[in-house]
């Protein structure tokens, strides 16, 4: 089993803070963005809003979500020490899982991959980020 990762919240206002703690650097990532795109403060101001500056925090925090890799037989024993409900996405016919706990909502939301593991934790991570944590942030 393979862990990789940063932010792994064990609670609700655990994950608030890691969400808030990462707005900065959305700041950042967009303005530095807008600016290799030639943006001139005109255009800056229309077209960088808000929601731009939100997105961005949404994405980066998704991505820096600790996901844990393996094949079946290690998923289901890790999901055996632990009582979550686990939702699972994918092909019950493939040999790999990609999860995601978070224990403050007692769930486990997991995503089965034959290859491709980067892209299944990509997946699973925006997944993870709307179905547990999106509703947590705008609450």
């Amino acid at each position: 089993m393979e862990r990789e990762g940063v932010f792994a919240p064990e609670t609700a206002a655990e994950a608030r803070e890691l969400y808030e703690s990462v707005g900065p650097t959305a700041q950042v990532v967009v303005r530095e963005t807008a600016k290799a795109m030639d943006f001139d403060r005109a255009e800056y101001r229309e077209r960088v809003t808000g929601e731009v500056i939100e997105t961005a925090r949404d994405a980066l925090f998704a991505s820096l979500l600790v996901v844990h890799r393996g094949d079946r037989e290690e998923f289901e024993a890790w999901c055996a020490d632990r009582d979550a409900e686990v939702t699972t996405v994918g092909s019950e016919d493939v040999d790999n899982v990609v999860w995601h706990h978070a224990p403050f909502a007692d769930r486990v939301l997991a995503a089965t991959y034959q290859q491709e593991p980067e892209a299944a934790a990509g997946t699973l991570r925006r997944q993870v980020f709307g179905r547990v944590y999106r509703e947590l942030f705008e609450a």
